[in-house]
């Protein structure tokens, strides 16, 4: 009997692993690293069941994407609250606060991610399409997986205006900002934007070479790097040193006179793509994060939007300030920044 009854164990041990080795994922953690040739089957069935997802963001155009995904996936709705990264940052750490989960995916900038990261309120995962992502665009979690991945990118380059700047005096890297033609007509945005700039600059040219743009009357504008645009479209800012190659490109369109140069180090003021660690949702969020990072949802940032895509090499380098850092230091360095753009201003 005793020889039965442990036969019996065994083969319900084996039984068990077998089950559990073709068992389909079903909490959120499973789904989120699950790789298998049914993963989008597997989360097509079970968002239909879940009916929607929540997503935060901050992306001023995300109609275009909803549309496109709720086409793909009929029967899995997506309710979006949209919100710059500050408001979105306090809408959920009150969420989270008071365990109301609320929201499945994020879709934001480094700054909330990183504090998301931090509070562990990111669920770590990896989607189809991660392979063709380069490193610097993943934020790395344990185990192989990710906490977000880069899915949109606005490069911060020089902006001018073709009818006051000819051809030859285009500026071609930071040294050439310096230049006697630019003295008092060198713009920059006075808000984060342009900090971050200031940090490119920093890192590329050095504290010295910094400090040098206020003994050339450069001008710092409180505005966005938006607002500052459309003054250089209007002629009102002849070169500004914060400008968003997306704008131009789509001022462009329109049939504005400007133009946008690359500096020695871009900064990319990137978007990421995260799973809520407590997503109610699970088949549905992590569907529409693997849509938003799949070849389709990249070519609605890129085409429709204007954005970059991590996917491609633009022919300069890229400057991602957040890389590699914990939210206090991150903040303290864009404390420096910020003192020194004053100063910059400070007449």
């Amino acid at each position: 009997m005793k020889i039965i009854n442990t036969a019996a164990i065994l083969l319900l041990a084996t039984l068990g692993a077998a089950w559990g080795q073709t068992g389909k994922p079903a909490s959120l953690a499973e789904l989120a690293r699950y790789s298998g040739a049914d993963r989008e089957q597997i989360l097509v069935e079970g968002g239909k069941k879940e009916g929607k997802l929540v997503w935060y963001t901050s992306l001023t155009a995300y109609k275009e994407i909803v549309s496109v995904f709720e086409a793909k996936y009929p029967g899995v709705k997506v309710e979006t609250y949209r919100a710059d990264s500050s408001a979105l940052m306090k809408r959920t750490l009150t969420e989270a606060q008071a365990r109301r989960y609320v929201v499945d995916v994020f879709e934001t900038t480094p700054p909330p991610l990183m504090l998301f990261r931090d509070q562990q309120l990111l669920m770590p995962y990896t989607t189809p399409s991660i392979a063709s992502f380069p490193e610097d665009s993943k934020e790395d979690a344990p185990k192989g997986l990710f906490y977000w991945v880069t899915d949109r990118e606005s490069f911060v380059g020089v902006g001018y205006n073709k009818n006051s700047v000819s051809a030859k005096d285009v500026p071609k890297n930071f040294g050439d900002l310096l230049r006697p033609e630019w003295k008092g007509k060198l713009a920059f945005s006075g808000t984060d934007t342009g900090e971050r700039v200031i940090g490119a600059m920093l890192k590329a040219k050095g504290e010295e070479f910094v400090r040098k743009l206020k003994d050339h009357d450069a001008k710092l504008h409180m505005i966005s790097g938006g607002a500052l645009n459309e003054l250089v479209v209007s002629g009102e800012v002849t070169i500004a040193a914060t400008i968003f190659r997306n704008h131009v490109l789509m001022a462009i369109e329109k049939g504005a006179p400007v133009a946008w140069v690359p500096m020695d180090l871009v900064v990319s003021n990137a978007g990421g793509a995260a799973i809520a660690a407590h997503a109610p949702h699970p088949h549905a969020a992590t569907l529409f994060v693997d849509f938003i990072l799949s070849p389709q949802g990249q070519k609605i940032f890129e085409e429709k939007f204007k954005y970059g895509t991590p996917l491609k090499d633009y022919g300069f380098k890229r400057w991602y300030p957040e890389k590699g850092l914990m939210t206090a230091q991150y903040e303290q360095l864009s404390d420096k920044w910020r003192k020194l753009l004053r100063e910059i201003g400070r007449k």
